[in-house]
């Protein structure tokens, strides 16, 4: 499930943010993954999306657990997603195949009791 981010005053394309693996049965759980362009990453837009997107998976979707990965060295996603209320849950060994090297990712995950919509830590 795409979406993409446009600033309202002009609808320039800012990133976009994806709702996938959505396993339903015992798991209730999905996975997110996003971009942002570089001009416009740190200014808080992925933030906003978040704190859309997370109360529609949980109410909307009905799912219990959200998880994201990325790779150990992006800080600024790591930022993010402890922003988010988002919980390191390890390492997992070349998980994805990246311009041709397997590179090693952490897992993060959020569940409904991990805090509500507003009580996410601001930008």
């Amino acid at each position: 499930m795409p979406m993409l981010l446009f600033r309202r005053e002009d609808m320039e394309l800012l990133g976009g943010l994806t709702i996938g693996y959505i396993r339903r049965g015992a798991a209730q759980s999905c996975m997110i993954g996003y971009w942002m362009g570089e001009k416009h990453a740190g200014q808080g837009h992925m933030l906003a999306a978040l704190r859309v997107a997370i109360p529609y998976i949980y109410s909307g979707l009905q799912l219990h657990r959200i998880e994201a990965a990325c790779i150990p060295e992006n800080w600024k996603s790591i930022r993010l997603l402890e922003k988010a209320g988002f919980e390191r849950e390890g390492l997992l060994r070349k998980y994805l195949k990246i311009n041709g090297e397997w590179h090693d990712h952490m897992m993060f995950s959020r569940l409904p009791e991990d805090g509500e919509f507003g009580k996410m830590v601001g930008p």
